[in-house]
């Protein structure tokens, strides 16, 4: 099962590679849209997100949205040791620092801890999805375990091309319910 994964990672990496610099940025731009015109974004007072790396939908540009209009961003800081994941408050790029992988993630030493209890709307992101809401992730398990007892909303942003018929789900799988892309907003009923 982890193989069929690793492949189908591997190939929707790929694929997502393949898109232009202004496919990316208009298809990111598009997600981004829907994304302030849902509920999940206008309700949110406080948005958990993590800083986006290429081929990912751009997140960038959220996180800006969200400073002006006056949101909390909550970016996740991973504890590799026990595979577990903290939510920072960022309020300036500068406060990133490059870790493991070539990941954006907030300095502790510049930013605040806030508490799961504390985000509204979290962003989860992923590489793969079916309609009903499950997401096949990066691997690292990390929102998985976040989202075991995580209790607000929660969305994905994706490119159209990441959706996909079907991927093996595990017990310790949880579904989104609501994944906006390019074209269209899924509402996967898990709420």
């Amino acid at each position: 099962m982890e193989n069929d994964k690793k492949l189908l990672r591997k190939q929707m990496l790929d694929q997502m590679k393949e898109l232009s610099k202004p496919e990316y940025e208009q298809l990111s731009y598009q997600i981004a849209c829907r994304f302030y015109n849902s509920p999940l974004w206008r309700q949110a007072k406080t948005i958990g997100i993590t800083v986006s790396k290429v081929p990912e939908a751009d997140t960038w540009q959220i996180i800006r949205r969200a400073w002006e209009e006056g949101k909390r961003v909550a970016v996740p800081k991973c504890i590799p040791e026990s595979k577990q994941m903290v939510f920072r408050e960022l309020n300036s790029f500068m406060d990133l620092e490059s870790v493991f992988y070539g990941l954006w993630e907030p300095n502790p030493e510049k930013t605040e801890e806030i508490l799961s209890e504390e985000i509204d709307t979290l962003v989860v992101p992923g590489l793969a999805y079916m309609k009903n809401g499950f997401r096949l992730g990066f691997g690292g398990g990390y929102y998985d375990r976040f989202l075991e007892h995580y209790k607000g909303r929660t969305v994905s942003l994706a490119f159209e091309m990441q959706f996909i018929t079907g991927f093996p789900v595990e017990d310790h799988d949880r579904p989104v319910e609501m994944i906006i892309t390019n074209q269209q907003v899924w509402e996967s009923g898990n709420a």
